[in-house]
């Protein structure tokens, strides 16, 4: 069938982890379908498609779904091999890639989350957690980046690291000005803070980023709700 043969993507504008995808797909040039879902009613396909998480993104191929956003970008990597690889040839670099991409996920991006749908001492302890989780993350990134800094010229061709970071922290000016306070510090977290950088003059990032005016308002309008459902 027709159908089936198509590349689907169900994903969210706002979420990170779709964001993660459609930048894989399109850096590595592959035409696909983007299918907005809302998540207050979500549909009868996403519901099929992921009926164990029922959450986004979820890769559609040839009539076979692909969901959580990590795995997402490996099937794509090895399906696709043609343009940019997003993961390393060699095993061993291949598995570091792998374990910080991880460590994000697990780590780093639950600090992040608890500082949004928290206030007081709770918000207070998950900001100072994600700082050092970040200075433990940039540490690490010197393996990848040995002389401590970034440029547009190293991430031309994106990684699967460039882009978790992304899809993270890309937009943490926006984050930082609904927390008000400092997240990417560049003295800090130089390193990251000029990996961002480069990332964010790349023409295909900047065509993904949402507009800051409009990040600024879902996410004070998620962090108000998230403040209101844990007072009640």
């Amino acid at each position: 069938m027709e159908e089936e043969k198509k590349l689907t993507l169900h994903g969210l504008w706002i979420s990170p982890y779709s964001k993660r995808v459609e930048l894989a797909l399109k850096t590595k040039g592959i035409p696909f379908e983007f299918v907005e879902e809302d998540l207050m009613n979500k549909s009868p396909l996403l519901l099929k498609y992921n009926p164990v998480h029922k959450k986004v993104p979820v890769l559609v191929h040839n009539g076979k779904p692909i969901v959580e956003s990590l795995i997402i970008l490996e099937y794509i990597d090895e399906t696709w091999k043609t343009g940019p690889r997003l993961l390393p040839e060699d095993p061993y670099k291949r598995a570091r890639v792998r374990f910080w991409a991880s460590f994000v996920d697990q780590q780093v991006f639950e600090s992040l989350k608890l500082a949004f749908t928290s206030d007081g001492e709770v918000q207070e302890k998950a900001i100072k957690e994600l700082l050092e989780k970040l200075k433990t993350f940039e540490v690490g990134m010197k393996e990848f980046f040995p002389d401590g800094i970034a440029s547009i010229e190293r991430t031309k061709n994106l990684g699967l690291l460039d882009i978790v970071l992304y899809s993270g922290f890309g937009a943490h000016k926006v984050q930082e000005e609904v927390l008000g306070t400092k997240i990417i510090d560049p003295e800090k977290t130089p390193l990251i803070f000029s990996w961002l950088t480069a990332l964010n003059e790349l023409p295909l990032v900047k065509e993904l980023t949402p507009p800051h005016e409009k990040l600024v308002a879902v996410l004070q309008f998620f962090r108000n709700n998230a403040l209101k459902s844990g007072a009640a």
